[in-house]
């Protein structure tokens, strides 16, 4: 497998690539519905971009039922339906969400129950349609291959959680295929902490999980079509309890808090596997392409 170019060594990698992790060998919709499920979830991520400015005089609370319907119609036009698990979503408060992290479909499934204001890598801004429409959402964008830049995304985040907002975070840093995982970064955590607001874990789990998963040097071209083509693909969100930062004194043990609460939650998890081995090696593509 190559590389898109040469990546810092610090950044976080993952051991799934597309072949054989995102292999689909489940039901199939068919090319002609997979077709028109590209169309109708292209023109819905469209129709956002399109409306996005139109939103930006209304009330927050209007915004985020927009952001919600708008999430779930885009997901639904792809062919994804959606399931809720887990403790009641809160209705309102900020927080610090983080969720394990498998496609870009976790963008729009979180959105879609909790939206927030993401944090996202800055190559995401330069990206058509969707780099404009995260600015547009207020997401938050970090260079990671600056990590003196790193603070001052730190106080960003406090910053807008601490004005009543949420935040969402991957810390993995990196799309696993959703049979493993990788360790949370710790970085993020201190946002809560400084903000002294709760963190809120979120399990994210797709069946099959085959064709969800973006990793490695998976075009999206490829990746869209694997979705629109399965049958009967699921996404469930399961929304665990919140961890208060009174309870842990840094943002290592915060980390750690929060991912034992994420893998925990996962009854499926195999005991021995190549997903739950830790790459030595500098960060893949998985890393280059994820969204966050």
């Amino acid at each position: 497998m190559t590389t898109a170019g040469p990546v810092s060594p610090w950044l976080p990698t993952s051991p799934c690539a597309p072949d054989p992790c995102a292999r689909h060998s489940g039901p199939a919709a068919g090319s002609f519905l997979a077709a028109v499920r590209l169309v109708a979830g292209i023109a819905a991520v469209l129709a956002g971009v399109l409306l996005a400015p139109l939103t930006a005089l209304l009330p927050a609370a209007d915004r985020r039922a927009l952001v919600r319907v708008w999430c779930r119609l885009v997901l639904r036009s792809f062919g994804v339906r959606i399931e809720v698990t887990g403790v009641p979503a809160p209705a309102d408060g900020p927080f610090l969400i983080v969720a394990n992290h498998i496609s870009w479909l976790d963008i729009p499934l979180v959105a879609a129950v909790l939206p927030g204001r993401m944090l996202a890598k800055r190559e995401v801004r330069q990206w058509p349609v969707l780099g404009p429409l995260a600015a547009r959402g207020g997401t938050l964008f970090i260079d990671r291959d600056r990590l003196r830049a790193l603070p001052g995304t730190v106080r960003a985040m406090a910053g807008a959680m601490a004005g009543g907002g949420r935040v969402i975070v991957f810390p993995e840093g990196s799309t696993w295929c959703g049979r493993g995982g990788g360790a949370f970064r710790h970085a993020a955590f201190q946002a809560a902490l400084d903000a002294s607001v709760p963190v809120l874990p979120v399990r994210l789990q797709y069946r099959p999980v085959g064709p969800a998963a973006f990793v490695g040097e998976d075009p999206l071209g490829a990746s869209l079509w694997r979705v629109v083509a399965a049958r009967g693909l699921t996404a469930e969100i399961r929304i665990l309890d919140p961890i208060s930062t009174i309870q842990y004194p840094n943002r290592r043990a915060l980390a750690q808090a929060a991912q034992r609460a994420v893998a925990s939650d996962s009854a499926n998890r195999p005991s021995l596997s190549v997903h739950q081995r830790v790459s030595s090696s500098p960060a893949s593509a998985s890393s280059a392409r994820t969204p966050a």
